[in-house]
């Protein structure tokens, strides 16, 4: 079973497998955990407190989790498509859910040439 992400709060708990993390979106001081399965969860936790909770739940080597700007951050397993000048990406597994969010121009540049030069590699 893949690594469980925790988030808790002083009046919830969060629990749930790293790889039906889709993508969390900020909203002022809440995060909002998208998951595979169309469920999402708000939390009472700032963007920033939920990167560093899962770098520290993750391995090391594990950097399936991108930060995008300052609102957004996705599961790179399911970037199914950049458009930077559309502002533009589909987060997708291809067959069962396709979620559409936006990024600035310059970020979602930036993760373009990121996972071509992968690519290449």
């Amino acid at each position: 079973m893949d690594k469980r992400l925790v988030f808790t709060t002083s009046t919830e708990i969060v629990r749930v497998p790293s790889d039906t993390v889709v993508y969390i979106t900020a909203d002022g001081n809440y995060s909002v955990v998208t998951l595979t399965d169309g469920e999402s969860f708000v939390l009472t936790l700032q963007l920033g407190q939920i990167e560093r909770r899962i770098t520290e739940m993750l391995d090391s080597d594990d950097n399936r989790f991108i930060r995008i700007g300052k609102s957004l951050i996705v599961n790179r397993d399911f970037i199914a498509y950049i458009n930077p000048v559309r502002q533009k990406m589909i987060l997708s597994d291809c067959r069962t859910f396709h979620h559409e969010v936006s990024a600035s121009k310059e970020a979602l540049k930036a993760l373009k040439e990121l996972l071509e030069k992968e690519a290449t590699r």
